[in-house]
């Protein structure tokens, strides 16, 4: 391996395209194409002409096979709270490890995380761990729909839910298949979907009260669920308006509409989760990611009635649930190391170090001219390319410019020694401080600096 660079030696990471074929890092993705489609197993991965590749973490940062240390503002899509290696999270994990990894049977660590998780969250009475956000929104959704008696559910355009076909659904459309904005068209936005998911699938507008109650007016009675997230990556991380997760919920109790907030992501934007800071008051919610400390994990948690139908105490249950690896103790105790690290004051702390990246950040694209922004709250921001407020999915720009313009962004903070997503998702970590928030916004000065000139290049030829 090469000679681990810090960012304190290196003001720019090598450009990853200028890698040559005998790099490391071209020969990892040569040989892993052979194997995995793509050479990779998760689509967010893959960028061209092809990822870094992660040799190791510690706190905020991560080094590259080439020995290059970046920050890292992804922390595994968000999941890492408090970056890699915590040592209190790996001393609970090692501690685990030495008394077994899963059992067939219950083990204290599964009860110790349900508690913690019931006695924050307003909303949660009763909980059930699953592996992965995925698979809680498959059970939130068929709990609905076994405690309605109803089949479809409502989610909102642009909206990301995980991999399940029901609500694959209009979260990546394009605008010729969009249809009016008042009542936008359910379309798959994956292969593989069976023919009758959309039409099982009601799209609704996010922050437009007027259209969604006209939407429901029709549909209302036919509903099981309608799925929110709080405060949604895929659509831009646009802040919910006047109360309308406060009328989500008085208008689905009056259809009678189980409403379920998908806090994979956004349950870290508060030491309660999003709906708490937002409304909503939801009757599920669904977990993943910061709870799990780092180990696949996944839950569903709401009201002690709708739960009630996972309950075998007295007789088969309604909804048959499990999962080899659900509530398995080492997911569990990494879970309560992590979230027994993260007191309110910690939460506030992150939110000002947001505050700050996203206010200078956004200056420096102002200052060069370039259309974008960093959006989001809490620890949560988003590279966005557009600098029009956001309001839904509609608000971020689908065309072939300012999806270059995206990619010119995205590769600029990388070359500046800045990790976020090709989509430009990225987080805080609790090993943050200004130190970091000041280079993030200083590789975000030199990324708008670079995508300027090449938009001028552009219109020059």
């Amino acid at each position: 391996m090469a000679q681990r660079q810090s960012l304190e030696t290196v003001a720019v990471a090598p450009d990853q395209e200028a890698h040559p074929p005998a790099s490391e890092t071209a020969k990892l993705f040569a040989e892993s194409a052979k194997y995995m489609p793509g050479g990779t197993s998760r689509l967010h991965y893959y960028y061209q002409p092809y990822p870094i590749y992660a040799q190791s973490g510690r706190g905020c940062y991560l080094t590259d096979v080439e020995g290059v240390e970046r920050i890292d503002y992804l922390n595994n899509m968000t999941a890492l709270i408090h970056g890699h290696a915590n040592p209190l999270i790996n001393e609970a994990i090692v501690d685990q490890l030495q008394r077994g990894t899963a059992f067939s049977e219950p083990a204290e660590p599964e009860l110790k995380l349900a508690r913690l998780l019931v006695e924050r969250v307003p909303s949660l009475e009763k909980i059930r761990f699953a592996n992965s956000g995925t698979e809680a929104v498959m059970l939130a959704v068929k709990l609905a729909r076994a405690y309605t008696g109803r089949s479809r559910i409502a989610k909102f355009e642009g909206f990301y839910h995980g991999y399940y076909d029901y609500v694959q659904v209009s979260y990546a459309s394009q605008p010729d298949a969009w249809g009016p904005a008042h009542a936008p068209h359910s379309v798959a936005s994956s292969g593989g979907l069976a023919d009758s998911v959309e039409s099982d699938v009601l799209t609704l507008p996010y922050n437009d009260r007027e259209a969604v109650t006209r939407l429901l007016e029709r549909h209302g009675h036919e509903l099981a669920a309608l799925l929110y997230d709080p405060l949604c990556n895929r659509s831009g991380f646009p802040l919910p308006q006047d109360d309308f997760l406060a009328f989500l919920r008085e208008i689905t109790r009056d259809y009678g509409i189980v409403l379920i907030s998908d806090e994979v992501i956004s349950f870290r934007v508060s030491y309660h989760g999003g709906a708490a800071r937002y409304g909503g008051d939801p009757d599920l919610t669904v977990f993943g990611k910061i709870i799990g400390g780092g180990l696949p994990i996944g839950a569903v948690g709401g009201s002690a009635a709708i739960m009630a139908l996972l309950d075998p105490t007295e007789g088969p249950p309604a909804l048959a649930s499990g999962g080899t690896y659900s509530g398995n103790p080492l997911s569990a105790t990494a879970g309560c190391a992590a979230l027994t690290q993260l007191p309110p004051e910690e939460f506030d702390r992150l939110e000002a170090l947001g505050d700050d990246l996203r206010a200078r950040a956004n200056a420096a694209f102002a200052d060069a001219g370039v259309a974008a922004q960093i959006s989001g709250a809490g620890s949560l921001i988003l590279v966005a390319p557009t600098d029009v407020p956001i309001v839904n999915y509609r608000s971020i720009p689908k065309d072939p410019a300012a999806a270059a313009r995206m990619r010119g962004l995205h590769r600029g903070l990388m070359d500046a020694g800045v990790i976020v997503s090709k989509e430009g998702l990225g987080a805080l970590s609790t090993p943050m401080g200004q130190r970091e928030i000041d280079r993030f916004v200083a590789a975000a000065a030199q990324a708008a600096k670079a995508a300027a000139q090449a938009a001028q290049t552009v219109s020059r030829s």
